[in-house]
């Protein structure tokens, strides 16, 4: 199974941008990238931001007052990133999202795809998870409450600073490696949705998730207890790889949606094209269904018993999710197996989220390609994995 990140390229400074590439995380309110002064491995693996390129920035401590560039005693931040955490300086800061080189951030960039934000510099990262990134940061897109201040969300200061943009943003994730996965900001690519937009509110928005009220989970045909009582959550997340499932309901979810390959593939079966079971999400009114195209991992288990004999078993990818003293015990986790499957729209201003089964464009083999790919796995039937029981 390979995990998988989305990218773009974000430009931070004037009048001399310097270009990162960042994951756009609706997971997450910070923007940080690693500054010049961290010497740390992951960071001396990345794109470093050098103050002295710079000279939009403006020094800040933790309550946005300016401090003299040359106080070595800053205000720091410790930031938790997954099961990583980012320790940094604070700056107010012009980002981009295309190259303005020799400009300086006036009244005329204002209705640009140019914002000010106060910016993260990372001077610490962990090696876990950070080392094995391919992007140098991550541009959170989580509601501005699920920042240490409003003008530290990038989104909140664009909306703001950005009078004529339409306070909404759209994700699509493309299931080919040929095709790239894109963020529109200001609005949404219509052309990405093969139906009008179901929408449905964001629950409890000042705690800064995209998240929606789940009325209930059915699995193989089986309504789950555990969203019975109505306190069940999802949070639709770019940042996940997975599906995630409350930790009670994972090993119930995995027997579900475990199938015995049957027919003469056997072992050289890829499971994601194998028949199984859905999984559907109750929105309320609105739903949302997964295919074993979306949740199986591609390479099936291979069980050998006492008698040597052999059964080859398809199964699902799932991401535990832990209980939260913020967001409780019910918490589930729309991530890309969701995400590949439906186009989803984010509304800031309205607070509420809408998705359409996506349209997956053909490739056009002759286009030069407008995106990298990073360590793909092969493209040959995935090698099961043998267990001895």
């Amino acid at each position: 199974m390979h995990k998988t990140a989305y990218f773009g390229k974000v430009f931070v400074g004037l009048p001399h941008p310097q270009v990162f590439t960042v994951v756009f995380d609706t997971g997450s309110g910070h923007f940080f990238v690693p500054s010049s002064k961290c010497n740390s491995e992951p960071c001396a693996k990345h794109r470093r931001y050098d103050r002295s390129y710079s000279e939009s920035a403006v020094d800040i401590d933790h309550d946005g007052a300016a401090v003299n560039k040359n106080i070595s005693d800053r205000d720091q931040v410790a930031i938790e990133f997954g099961t990583g955490k980012v320790t940094g300086d604070f700056a107010h800061e012009v980002v981009c999202m295309s190259d303005h080189i020799g400009k300086t951030y006036d009244a005329s960039m204002r209705n640009s795809d140019c914002t000010r934000l106060r910016v993260v510099f990372a001077t610490e990262m962990t090696v876990e998870p950070f080392q094995a990134f391919n992007f140098d940061g991550v541009l959170g897109l989580g509601l501005e409450s699920l920042a240490l201040d409003p003008e530290f969300s990038f989104f909140a200061q664009m909306t703001k600073l950005n009078h004529k943009m339409e306070p909404r943003f759209g994700v699509f994730i493309s299931r080919s490696d040929y095709i790239p996965s894109e963020i529109a900001f200001g609005g949404y690519d219509r052309r990405r949705a093969a139906s009008d937009l179901e929408w449905v509110p964001v629950l409890r928005p000042e705690l800064g998730y995209w998240q929606v009220k789940l009325h209930g989970v059915k699995v193989a045909g089986e309504v789950l207890d555990i969203c019975e009582t109505g306190d069940c959550v999802a949070i639709f997340d770019t940042g996940t790889s997975l599906l995630g499932a409350p930790q009670q309901a994972l090993q119930h979810m995995h027997w579900l949606l475990a199938r015995k390959v049957t027919d003469r593939s056997g072992a050289g079966v890829d499971c994601r094209n194998y028949p199984g079971p859905e999984v559907v999400f109750d929105l309320g009114g609105a739903i949302i269904t997964l295919g074993p195209e979306d949740y199986s991992r591609p390479a099936a288990l291979q069980l050998v018993n006492k008698d040597k004999k052999t059964q080859v078993i398809c199964r699902a990818s799932l991401l535990p999710v832990d209980e939260n003293p913020t967001l409780g015990m019910k918490t589930w986790i729309l991530g890309e197996p969701v995400l590949r499957k439906y186009y989803t729209v984010y509304d800031w201003g309205e607070k509420h989220v809408g998705f359409a089964q996506a349209v997956q464009p053909s490739p056009d083999s002759s286009a030069a390609p407008a995106h990298d790919v990073f360590g793909a796995p092969p493209m040959q039937v995935p090698t099961p994995t043998t267990v001895q029981i």
